[in-house]
């Protein structure tokens, strides 16, 4: 079976909007304050938080599920010159099929009120705590309508083919607060102590797998092992800590894999994903 090729969109509902920044700005400034400071007083020996690993305030969405528009190689033949401008033409498909999409009409479906209205609360692993590699901040859904409307946005982009298949993994909605992935270099071996041990095992949200957010998963060929963090302590102090609250939910997007940096005077200031299509609520 050939491997799955690699994603190079993803579909989301970005979470900075003019609203949420001011909250979410001083929220993942106090967090990196905190965790990426010495802390001796561990009671699991925890070294600090790489910076690298903790992500940009642009860069925070919920990602419904990503796709791969990757232009195959033509045949030495020339036959294959048609075919080249398939990733280009499914692009163009998927960001029709957004924009046609009445998203209102989804949302009322299960609730009355005009649109979702998004809160982030708490922190988890994507691994086991003691060797994570992944942590997120999930929205806040009792009653599961977000969720419910999330799946059935996705569900148009996967019935049309445009979508890889998570290979029936349920949608596990999730802001990406800190990816060790991004992580290089000297400060990955200066890290490596924190990793506690060899490449972390998977926890009960390990299943769903994570697509290197955006930042091209390592593995296969890659045999460098994957930096890992001992975030038990961080986890437990940041349980019921609110990132944003009550935030309008505005658009839903396609975007480009890998954040882009933004300068002013020369100097990065942020990130944030290229997008290619959005439609508003």
């Amino acid at each position: 079976m050939p491997p799955k090729p690699p994603p190079t969109h993803f579909l989301c509902i970005p979470l900075v909007t003019t609203a949420s920044r001011p909250h979410l700005t001083r929220s993942l400034a106090a967090f990196r304050e905190e965790v990426t400071a010495p802390n001796p007083s561990s009671a699991y020996g925890a070294l600090p938080v790489p910076e690298q690993a903790i992500r940009p305030v642009g860069t925070v969405h919920l990602t419904l599920g990503v796709m791969s528009f990757l232009e195959p190689k033509p045949e030495p033949s020339g036959s294959g010159k048609s075919e080249s401008l398939s990733g280009l033409r499914k692009l163009e498909e998927a960001k029709a099929l957004l924009k046609s999409l009445k998203l209102k009409e989804i949302w009322q479906g299960m609730k009355e009120e005009e649109h979702p209205k998004i809160t982030l609360r708490g922190l988890h692993s994507m691994q086991s705590p003691s060797k994570a590699a992944v942590l997120y901040a999930p929205p806040v859904d009792p009653l599961g309508h977000l969720q419910r409307f999330c799946e059935e946005v996705k569900a148009e982009f996967v019935q049309r083919g445009l979508m890889v298949e998570e290979g029936g993994r349920p949608l596990l909605l999730h802001a990406t607060v800190v990816n060790t992935i991004y992580v290089k270099g000297r400060d990955q071996q200066q890290a490596a102590g924190n990793r506690g041990g060899k490449k972390g095992g998977h926890g009960h949200h390990g299943h769903h797998g994570h697509h290197g957010h955006h930042g091209h998963r390592r593995g296969g060929g890659n045999k460098r092992e994957r930096l890992t963090i001992d975030a038990r302590e961080i986890l437990e102090r940041y349980e019921e800590y609110t990132w944003m609250e009550g935030v309008k939910v505005e658009k839903v997007a396609i975007c480009k894999m890998g954040a882009k940096k933004e300068m002013v005077d020369g100097v990065v200031v942020d990130e944030a994903y290229e997008v290619e299509e959005e439609i508003e609520f």
